[in-house]
């Protein structure tokens, strides 16, 4: 069986290119452009809570890395530089190396140096750090949102969960419509180009992933604003597919693992996002208004204007709720259900 380091050695080690000292060392050097600041975030993946244990490992390379991208999309930066930790319950050669193909796919598509890392036995646990760059001044927060701003969102959020529901067998799409919310699900595109283009724009942004509504909740309570959102300005064809619209509409509020970018703007720059989406062929979609009293509320209006109870908004790791609230939530139900 291969030792530790000749994992690293075999699937892990690649030349890097804006890197002043990769794996192999220590500790990496890294040398941020002039003017720029770090933005720097982490995420973990659990088999049985984030993804299921047979999802093809390559997919899953790519989504490990994906994750964090979309963090650094939310707040404006450049991604540059990855570690990677690893707890495998065994060495699976195979395993490791679509895993590798994977994660690989993502860093060069998005510019990234693998640095360094650990692994371990454990049960299967996917951890990356991500550092990227902005320039000083110019990253996009969760706490710029002003009264009488829009708020927009970005691609079909919803996706991902659906994709999740027809695996699990609670959702039946026509093929073409299963296909991309798998694609959604496994494959996540993360928003760079858009956050770059969104510096100056955006007075506050974040990622989808625990859920629409839960995560403008984020954007409110740190902004000290409200909401007011329309449920028939919200995207998703492939959510109209699903015959059950109560599943559909759970999906796009709270399903979450979609890594769009949700965000507010002033009403002033209308005319620039909507050419920023349409060069880059990304569809952004005006769905709501900050408000200013009642900072943290949210308000959600029908298609006749009246106001519906929000319902679940998201997953919560510590929340205690076994409900399928995300994407995430029903992997970690199904995951408690099967333990017993």
């Amino acid at each position: 069986m291969p030792s530790e380091f000749a994992l690293i050695d075999r699937f892990f080690r690649r030349p890097v290119h804006h890197t002043i000292l990769g794996v192999g060392d220590d500790g990496a050097l890294l040398r941020p452009a002039p003017g720029m600041e770090l933005a720097i975030s982490t995420d973990m993946l659990v088999a049985g809570t984030h993804f299921l244990p047979d999802t093809d490992p390559e997919a899953l390379g790519w989504k490990t890395l994906a994750v964090n991208v979309s963090d650094l999309a939310a707040m404006g930066a450049q991604p540059r530089w990855a570690l990677l930790a690893l707890a495998l319950p065994e060495v699976d050669e195979a395993w490791l190396a679509a895993f590798a193909r994977g994660l690989f796919d993502c860093a060069d598509t998005f510019g990234i140096d693998l640095i360094g890392g650990d692994t371990t036995r454990g049960p299967l646990n996917l951890c990356v750090t991500l550092c990227g760059e902005v320039p000083a001044g110019q990253a996009l927060r969760r706490s710029g949102a002003r009264p009488g701003d829009d708020v927009w969102v970005s691609g079909q959020p919803g996706r991902a969960s659906l994709g999740l529901a027809c695996l699990q067998g609670r959702a039946r799409l026509a093929p073409a419509y299963e296909a991309d919310c798998l694609a959604a699900l496994h494959r996540p595109q993360p928003r760079v180009a858009l956050g770059l283009a969104l510096r100056g724009l955006a007075s506050a942004a974040i990622d989808i992933s625990d859920g629409l509504l839960a995560d403008l909740g984020h954007i409110l309570e740190q902004s000290g604003v409200s909401a007011t959102l329309h449920l028939a300005c919200m995207p998703g064809a492939a959510l109209a597919a699903c015959a059950d619209a109560q599943l559909a509409r759970d999906c796009l509020l709270a399903g979450g693992d979609d890594y769009e970018l949700l965000f507010t703007a002033p009403p002033t720059k209308r005319e620039s996002i909507e050419a920023a989406g349409s060069a880059m062929g990304i569809g952004l979609i005006r769905i709501g208004e900050i408000g200013g009293a009642g900072a943290g509320s949210l308000v959600l209006l029908d298609a006749r204007g009246q106001s519906l109870a929000p319902g679940r908004r998201g997953y919560d790791h510590f929340s205690g709720e076994r409900e399928a609230g995300s994407a995430l939530g029903v992997i970690a139900a199904g995951a408690a259900d099967e333990s017993r």
